[in-house]
């Protein structure tokens, strides 16, 4: 499989809404295969069909300590949620970046598999978190997006002059 440009924000196409999947096909596995291949290339734990530029509703994680356990959901929902935690996420989008972001400690997600069959899995944690990370970014958002204004407001101009000096200096 091929390695997927990841959109850097403040790119308005991370802001697009993912369209489900009707089916899953062979071009729907090879994008999931090759977003776990950028995935990986690029050190993360999760990826979204967004940050590729890619419209249809799909999402690669892997939590695993040995990082060789991905999962792939086509078109999830989370089902409910409960409990809660701050965690300090970072984004592949967001290079350089990250904060602490209040979530649900527990979440029940369902989807379908590289298979198109439908599955339901409950986790807590850092899956929980990555989980409703990535489909945050299914839905339009990013992370700054979970943040109060004032802290939002800071991080963006951070991260807007780390990309200035890196502009500068590459």
């Amino acid at each position: 499989m091929a390695q997927l440009d990841i959109l850097e924000f403040p790119d308005p196409r991370l802001r697009k809404i993912a369209q489900p999947v009707a089916a899953v096909g062979d071009d729907e596995r090879a994008l999931a295969e090759s977003m776990i291949e950028t995935m990986y290339a690029a050190r993360g734990i999760g990826l979204a069909s967004t940050q590729v530029n890619d419209s249809r509703r799909v999402f690669v994680m892997d939590v695993s300590d040995a990082h060789d356990a991905p999962l792939v959901f086509f078109n999830p929902e989370i089902l409910t949620r409960s409990g809660e935690q701050v965690c300090e996420e970072g984004c592949l989008s967001i290079p350089g970046i990250t904060a602490e972001v209040r979530r649900a400690d527990v979440v029940k997600v369902r989807a379908l598999n590289l298979e198109g069959v439908s599955f339901e899995m409950e986790v807590d944690g850092l899956a929980a978190v990555c989980i409703q990370h990535e489909i945050d970014h299914l839905d339009g958002k990013v992370f700054f997006d979970r943040l109060s204004p004032l802290k939002k407001r800071m991080l963006q101009k951070k991260y807007q002059k780390q990309r200035q000096g890196a502009s500068v200096s590459g």
